[in-house]
């Protein structure tokens, strides 16, 4: 099984649990937490990710952490526990990806990545940031983005979607059109 396809069990297992028995929230937040800690040190990540460091080893490291840490929610310390004994800890960033798409699908939030030739002032933003909601029937988290390639006009990214109302794709459809002729 893959390295994404594992993750992303541990992270569909973790988001039942935290549904059903704490805060889907709070799991997120202790398990981004984690991940943070240990990308920040490098002994952690040497350690985790040593295979001549023992399971046991890992796990009581593990245990040392959330000991020391303000209480983690009781579903992702035991998912933390599970991973150091099986020598999975590597996972855990895929997991976190993983489990934030299923909270935000959750949530009924999607992204939009929303490129421009030229900044947008905030009044547009929000405009569109309501125009996209609308369309989706879900509340829209918006990343914006400069690209003077475009020449004019927007193009917005939602997952795989693109709705590209850029100059520069209506001048190349118009070229197109008039080399057919």
């Amino acid at each position: 099984m893959s390295r994404r396809a594992s993750a992303a069990r541990y992270a569909r297992a973790l988001f039942d649990v935290a549904i059903q028995e704490s805060d889907p929230n709070a799991a997120e937040r202790d398990l981004a937490g984690f991940a943070d800690l240990v990308q920040r040190n490098q002994d952690l990540t040497r350690t985790f990710a040593n295979p001549v460091v023992s399971a046991t080893a890992k796990r009581a490291v593990v245990q040392q952490l959330l000991d020391q840490s303000p209480p983690a929610a009781t579903p992702v310390a035991k998912l933390l526990l599970l991973l150091a004994s099986r020598g999975r800890l590597e996972l855990v960033p895929d997991i976190l990806d993983t489990y934030r798409e299923r909270l935000m699908e959750h949530r009924q939030v999607i992204e939009a990545e929303v490129t421009t030739a030229a900044p947008l002032p905030p009044e547009r933003i929000s405009e569109l940031q309501e125009r996209l909601a609308k369309i989706t029937g879900r509340t829209v988290t918006m990343t914006t983005r400069i690209d003077r390639g475009i020449i004019g006009g927007v193009v917005t990214r939602i997952g795989s979607t693109v709705y590209d109302g850029s100059v520069a794709t209506q001048l190349a459809k118009v070229r197109e059109k008039l080399s057919e002729r």
